[in-house]
């Protein structure tokens, strides 16, 4: 049946709506209140068979569009459509229905549209308007259950209640059900994942298996290998963020109309294949599932990663959500009217959040994304949330945003709940001095919940444990940690932080005791076994370890969309070279072949090659041109294509990006895990979670310093006693030259002396045949003791 025939109006409907919206402006109490309710009604939904679509319109009326002159577009393929495909031309069926407005806001209600689900497409929409040259316009929905194409294409309507209805995970919700919304509690560790890196397949679908493999494999009571051991012993599970990114600056883009008229459009379609950490988002269709993640193009593949957390075997997962509303990309301006913000910043635009559509929308989407099922939510750069007051021109922190995040409640198969929440809050950054001023505690200190988190000093950026000196030069962010870092995010290692380590010059005082390469050293700093035994066994706060550093996989910014800045970023990202990739990395066939087949065969050539390059983009104020002449200049010639020129400079850089996002692949580390650190760092988790209390501050029994005189090393004793007893005793050699020979029992430690100490827990570097007694302790050996409890 044609689309036309198919498909009917309902003006009374979208009338309704309208009026409904009047009203609620007109008898709310605040603004915020009014959009807070009509946020409820926007986006495409589904209610039987009539979908209704809510758009916040404020465009309309700076272009003082007539009514007439507005419709609902309603896509619909005439033939097949696989979202499995990487390009397909479709012609769409095109028809526009009326829709009733008021104010800044637009509705209609179409009887007989198809909602997509697991097992089928959908139709298309959104909605359009018409100037006076008769040329049209099109305004997408922000709030879009589905974006097959990505964020700047037509949406897909999605049939969202019976992709909750086929969760496997009910029964999970529904055992939280009570009288008040459930109020998730923080988990006792996490595992930090990128999704397109962790493994092979690079798809939440591939991630899903993944773990439903380990749970099948732990039923079955099967040996545990290194990659199992990788993914073991984890409380939650949290995802860089899963939105939909920018898109390539200069094409193509993945929906391309060809030719078309008022009744049909034949459409190019290419299936989103960017690479991207997560964060560069356009904040249009937070509300959904980047379609780069989506191996069947279906949004219910996050739903069943869900459930596949918290129907894991003997321990139910908790699965967090990374999400990013403190800033969009500049692209954003092309996918979201103008009133959603609210003037630039270094990330690219600041969002509008004191205006109260702007507000109740954000909000909205949060809802609407954390009600895929995850049980906590992670705010990136929770310090952006800013607001310019005009009165004392100035910009301030808006706390009561953040607020109105962690209040949010989620309804899940029918259970009402509240996510535990943990914010990414460095403030006063990106103040000159914010690593010294910053208490990270400004939101702890701000909201009620006992339970809200920070990320901590050492999760934080900016933090490099493989520089002689790090430790004690950290000594009073430890000394906080041990006294108020219970509701912290602890551990070193994290996307952040590993990416700041392949930063650093290597001509710094560097810790060659870590390994004999500079690989070897990045690898261990960020995987040490000494430090995680730390983090632990002595820390507060919710420990974290993020999958690349614990497989010693590779890690850096990626994102291969760029096309005026692109020859600049992989300048900066130039020294990670040296960090992440030997020759041997490099000549294996599979890594780097598009660097390769540009003529850079050998890590030799590329290495010269970002020699050159960084110090020609500072000197030519990053001037393309400039720089491509000097570069053919050189004597004698770089390797490479043999003319460089910017269009060259620009397909190096993106072979650059999508080399590396393959080469940081978990997948690609499988036979290099060594099965002593993986397992050695399961039994640390296991030990934690054993021992909960830890996360608790340090009391005034408990016990934490370094060995005095430091003598050329930096080592850790604490001590630590639990509510049943229990005593925990750790002491971990940090940095530094060899110790003599000495009893670590036998230290000057008040509440060590006396027998029944038994040793729990060993670094690998110390054989398993240790049991107490002399030793001789070098970097990154640890030791852990218990004695007593219950």
């Amino acid at each position: 049946m044609a689309l036309k025939d198919r498909i009917s109006a309902e003006t009374s409907v979208a009338d309704g709506l309208a009026y409904k919206c009047r009203t609620i402006l007109t008898e709310a109490p605040t603004a915020f209140e009014a959009h807070e309710t009509i946020a409820r009604m926007l986006g495409g939904q589904v209610d039987g068979d009539v979908a209704t679509f809510g758009f916040w319109t404020p465009e309309l009326l700076d272009h003082r569009v007539p009514d007439g002159d507005v419709f609902l577009e309603v896509l619909s393929p005439k033939g097949p459509l696989d979202l499995t495909r990487a390009h397909q031309d479709v012609t769409f069926e095109r028809v526009y229905v009326p829709v009733a407005r008021y104010e800044a806001h637009s509705f209609a209600a179409v009887k007989g549209m198809r909602a997509g689900t697991r097992e089928e497409g959908g139709d298309f929409y959104a909605l359009v308007w018409r100037d006076a040259d008769e040329t049209w316009h099109r305004i997408l929905d922000p709030l879009a259950a589905s974006l097959p194409f990505g964020a700047f294409a037509p949406a897909e309507l999605y049939d969202v209640r019976s992709m909750q209805a086929a969760r496997k995970d009910k029964a999970y919700f529904e055992a939280l059900r009570g009288d008040e919304p459930y109020k998730f509690k923080p988990p006792v560790n996490i595992l930090q994942l990128h999704v397109p890196t962790a493994t092979a397949g690079g798809t939440l679908g591939s991630l899903t298996r993944q773990f439903e493999r380990l749970a099948e494999r732990l039923e079955a009571d099967l040996p545990r290998d290194p990659m199992d051991e990788l993914f073991l012993g984890y409380d939650a599970v949290q995802l860089l963020p899963v939105e939909p990114t920018t898109v390539y600056e200069m094409g193509p883009d993945f929906w391309h109309e060809i030719t078309g008229d008022d009744t049909e459009v034949e459409v190019s379609l290419t299936r989103p294949d960017t690479t991207n950490w997560g964060y560069d988002i356009v904040i249009s269709g937070m509300s959904t599932v980047n379609p780069v993640l989506l191996e069947s193009g279906r949004p219910d593949e996050l739903v069943d990663f869900a459930a596949a957390l918290h129907n894991f075997p003997g321990r139910s997962k908790m699965l967090i959500f990374d999400v990013v509303f403190g800033h969009s990309d500049n692209q954003g301006l092309k996918a979201l009217n103008p009133h959603f913000f609210a003037g630039p910043n270094m990330y690219g635009q600041n969002l509008d959040y004191k205006n109260p559509a702007v507000r109740a929308i954000l909000l909205e989407m949060q809802r609407r994304k954390v009600d895929f099922g995850a049980d906590g939510v992670r705010v990136d750069g929770a310090q952006d949330f800013k607001w310019w007051d005009h009165t004392a021109q100035t910009l301030r922190h808006d706390d009561d945003y953040l607020q109105a995040m962690a209040d949010t409640v989620q309804n899940v198969a029918g259970t009402s709940y509240k996510p535990w929440f943990v914010f990414e809050d460095g403030r006063p950054w990106p103040q000159e001095d914010w690593e010294l001023s910053s208490t990270y505690r400004a939101v702890i200190e701000g909201q009620d919940d006992p339970d809200v988190f920070q990320w901590g000093p050492l999760t934080f950026a900016h933090n490099t444990p493989f520089i002689y000196g790090f430790w004690l030069s950290k000594w009073w962010r430890i000394k906080e940690m041990l006294d108020v870092g219970e509701n912290w995010i602890s551990g070193t290692a994290n996307h952040d932080t590993l990416r700041r380590g392949t930063q650093v010059n290597p001509k710094l005082n560097i810790n060659t005791r870590l390994g004999e390469t500079k690989m070897e050293i990045l690898d261990k700093a960020y995987d040490n076994p000494a430090v995680a035994m730390l983090t632990y066994t002595a820390f507060p706060g919710v420990p974290m370890d993020f999958i690349n550093a614990t497989s010693r996989a590779n890690w850096g910014f990626i994102r291969n969309q760029d096309d005026q800045y692109g020859v600049k970023v992989v300048s900066e990202e130039a020294i990670s070279l040296k960090w992440q990739v030997d020759e041997y990395a490099y000549s294996v066939p599979a890594n780097f072949r598009r660097l390769k087949e540009l003529g850079f065969p050998a890590r030799a050539d590329l290495a010269r090659f970002l020699e050159f390059l960084p110090a020609l983009v500072e000197v030519t104020d990053y001037d393309l041109d400039h720089i491509a002449k000097l570069l053919n200049e050189v004597e004698p010639p770089l390797a490479g294509p043999g003319y460089f020129d910017v269009p060259v400079l620009k397909q190096i850089a993106r072979a650059w990006m999508d080399d590396m996002h393959e080469y940081c692949n978990v997948a690609n580390r499988v036979s290099a895990l060594d099965p002593n650190q993986t397992q050695y760092m399961l039994g640390l988790r296991n030990f934690r979670r054993d021992h909960p209390w830890l996360r608790g501050n340090l009391t005034a029994e408990d016990h934490f310093d370094y060995i005095k005189p430091v003598n050329g090393r930096t080592i850790f004793t604490s001590l630590r006693h639990g509510p049943d007893g229990r005593q925990v005793y750790t002491i971990t050699h940090m940095e530094g030259g060899d110790t003599e020979d000495f009893d670590p029992l036998r230290l000057d430690i008040p509440g060590l002396e006396g027998a029944g100490w038994v040793c729990q827990l060993r670094t690998p570097n110390i054989g398993p045949d240790y049991i107490s007694g002399p030793i001789v302790m070098r970097d990154s050996m640890g030791l852990v003791f218990t004695r007593g409890g219950a």
